[in-house]
């Protein structure tokens, strides 16, 4: 579950240390999904100037009806209540100058990103909030954050009370299913990682009653030779893509015609290999993820149509 870190009142001079403690902090796993760098330029009146720097999270303020005066720079429809709004650039790649033109009191951000943006939001002067999208877990608890940080309490409440009532009911209609064994693979355009059970994908497995081959793995990717994944044995095989979907499942098209030792492995021989959507299965975790459990259960299990 994810847990909030605040700083202590500090002046300007002093932020820039402060945010690199707390990517160091953050890296190794001392503090929870949501860190707040200046928790003092957050409070305000009630009515903050906040910046959503990710699709997943401007889906996050909708549902909470908070307004925003800036979105991220993206391919993905965002809520109708802010269209129009500026642009900042990419959740990775923001503007700083564009952000700082704009005078945020708080930039919400991914946590996985924390270690890069922190120190570029502390060098303007702004104030960031990093939220847990790792895993649906951790939606919901920075669902609760931002509810209690933007007096909307009421709100996140009902919707995670609605979330636990599925998470129930979804757990009890798989107390009798099979364990298959998991081999994810993230692409990008021309490589790919082996994704673990602290991905959102690796999550969602999880949850689906999948077992991850590199349940083990601390990271959220690991970068694995194939000869290790084969003697792991895998019932089944994902492949996902970051970016340029068409182009990374071409990639791996190609990889598993050209490079021998994948004939070797059961889920390839029995023909359980299969790439997800790029729309339900991405970096982050998304209120979609009902439909992404409902796909991998028609993969883990045979439920529905989902099949590849």
């Amino acid at each position: 579950m994810a847990r909030s870190s605040r700083s202590p009142k500090t002046s300007s001079g002093g932020r820039g240390l402060i945010a690199a403690a707390l990517g160091l902090l953050l890296a190794a796993g001392l503090l929870g999904g949501c860190v707040d760098q200046h928790p003092e330029r957050a409070e305000g009146d009630g009515s903050p100037r906040i910046i959503a720097a990710s699709p997943a999270i401007a889906d996050l303020c909708d549902l909470l009806s908070l307004d925003l005066i800036a979105v991220p720079t993206t391919a993905k429809e965002l809520p109708e209540r802010y269209q129009g709004l500026p642009e900042i650039g990419t959740a990775i790649a923001p503007d700083l100058e564009k952000v700082r033109s704009l005078r945020p009191d708080v930039v919400l951000s991914p946590a996985s990103l924390s270690h890069d943006l922190q120190p570029k939001y502390a060098g303007i002067a702004t104030g960031a909030l990093f939220l847990d999208l790792k895993s649906v877990d951790g939606l919901y608890d920075s669902l609760s954050y931002l509810g209690r940080r933007f007096n909307r309490e009421e709100a996140a409440e009902a919707l995670v009370a609605s979330y636990r009532a599925f998470l129930d009911e979804y757990q009890a209609s798989h107390e009798t299913a099979e364990t298959p064994r998991v081999l994810i693979l993230m692409g990008v355009p021309g490589s790919y990682l082996v994704a673990t059970t602290n991905s959102y994908i690796g999550s969602l497995v999880e949850m689906a009653g999948g077992e991850n081959v590199y349940a083990e793995a601390e990271d959220e990717f690991v970068n694995v030779n194939t000869e290790d994944m084969a003697a792991r044995d895998p019932d089944i095989i994902l492949r996902a893509s970051h970016a340029l979907p068409d182009e990374v499942q071409a990639m791996f098209a190609k990889e598993f015609a050209e490079n021998d030792i994948w004939k070797h492995f059961r889920a390839v021989e029995e023909g359980r290999v299969y790439d997800l959507p790029p729309e339900l299965f991405g970096m982050s975790a998304t209120m979609d993820y009902p439909a992404a459990l409902e796909h991998l259960d028609g993969l883990l299990y045979g439920k529905g149509a989902h099949n590849g």
